[in-house]
């Protein structure tokens, strides 16, 4: 009989996941164990996703806000430090600051605005229109701000960002001071020791600094890329990507998943016959179309996963193909000629009209989108993901 239930995307439940435990051996055991109890197979292109957080903490990667100042004095030498378009969240950025700041004597915290890189509003863009502010050109302090637009309380967690990144930054004994604006070269007027915390535009960033005459410019991929007083870390990303643990530590990004995903495909494969793709994921890359926010706060959707998860889909437009090739036909004739176009469909669609209004995005940010939301941010408890029937298609 036909199948007629396409992609499936399911939330797993794990056990508590501590430092130590072997994170693949319980990918493998709960993803057959929930099989079992739901009854349903394991096919071969199925995708298992594991959350990174669940990774990072199997790995124990975890620092301390000391930690983290050790690492900012060594490289800035302690004094005045520009901290430059961070991202404004209490899980995300929050402990990092105070890492940040136990290690210098004053922070010019320079803040962008209408938003944060991922979207968190200070103020909205007709109150600046209202108040004739041009913030690609104008640069706020402070004071400016608050005779303009008052409290800045965010749309909806109502926190201050402004006041409650200061109260941190002066809570550990450095002075603080603020601005806002949105060329990164600004800060150079307050001083010039500058740490970009920006995530997906941090190489312009740092790149414009340097070439306006910064002194000592490092981005936030740079600190913590390697341990410091037995600390964990990431090579690759540094504090990105990470999360508040406690008052005074943070997870950082998960290291070395290339091991982990292979190790579960392999598993996998061993105890059903069954080779699927794996994935370890983080945010997924989407836009609250209310809070404007893009959930996007890592530096990935997907740090590793598996080699048939590369590339982009290769799709056609089904809408597109029954409104215009095959216009004249119905029912069966219209099935049947769809499908064998799809079989018979080229390797790459790139630029072909039949291939207009699909999604253009790779693989790993689609699917890890999808598990992002499958799995929430609460106490859903299903920090593994299975995806099944994402790669059939109409005609299979």
């Amino acid at each position: 009989m036909e199948r007629l239930v396409g992609t499936v995307s399911r939330g797993v439940r794990a056990p508590i996941i501590r430092q130590g435990d072997d994170i693949s051996r319980i990918v493998v055991d709960s993803v057959l164990a929930a099989a079992q109890s739901d009854g349903f197979e394991i096919r071969e292109k199925d995708v298992v996703a594991v959350t990174e957080a669940v990774v990072a903490r199997a790995q124990g990667n975890y620092a301390t806000t000391e930690q983290i100042a050790k690492d900012v004095r060594q490289k800035f030498g302690g004094g005045t430090l520009g901290v430059v378009f961070p991202i404004l969240s209490r899980n995300r950025f929050a402990m990092c600051l105070k890492g940040i700041a136990k290690g210098a004597e004053k922070i010019v915290l320079m803040l962008s605005y209408p938003s944060d890189e991922v979207g968190n509003h200070i103020v909205s863009l007709d109150a600046l229109d209202e108040k004739g502010v041009n913030p690609w050109a104008d640069v706020l302090a402070e004071e400016q701000f608050r005779e303009l637009f008052g409290s800045a309380r965010h749309t909806f967690t109502g926190v201050d960002y402004i006041a409650y990144y200061k109260e941190i930054i002066e809570s550990c004994g450095c002075q603080a001071e603020a601005v806002l604006a949105n060329d990164c070269r600004a800060i150079l007027d307050y001083t010039k020791n500058v740490l970009c915390c920006d995530i997906h535009t941090r190489a312009r960033s740092k790149r414009l600094l340097q070439k306006a005459g910064a002194e000592k410019v490092y981005c936030l991929d740079e600190i913590l890329s390697q341990p410091v007083d037995g600390s964990g870390c990431n090579e690759q990303y540094g504090l990105l990507g990470s999360n508040k643990a406690t008052e005074e530590s943070v997870k950082l990004f998960p290291r070395n998943c290339g091991a982990v995903v292979e190790a579960i495909q392999k598993g996998i494969l061993e105890r059903t016959g069954k080779k699927v793709e794996v994935m370890v994921y983080g945010d997924g890359a989407f836009k609250d179309p209310v809070g404007k926010i893009w959930e996007l706060a890592d530096p990935v959707v997907s740090p590793a996963y598996t080699s048939g998860l590369e590339g982009q889909p290769n799709e056609v437009k089904l809408k597109y193909l029954a409104d215009n090739e095959f216009a004249h036909l119905q029912g069966q004739e219209l099935k049947d000629a769809i499908s064998e176009y799809i079989r018979n469909k080229g390797e790459d669609l790139t630029g072909q009209m039949v291939s207009q209004g699909t999604t253009p995005r790779r693989l790993t940010d689609l699917i890890g989108s999808l598990c992002d939301l499958t799995s929430g941010s609460g106490d859903k408890g299903t920090p593994i993901v299975l995806v099944q029937g994402y790669f059939d298609n109409y005609a299979e």
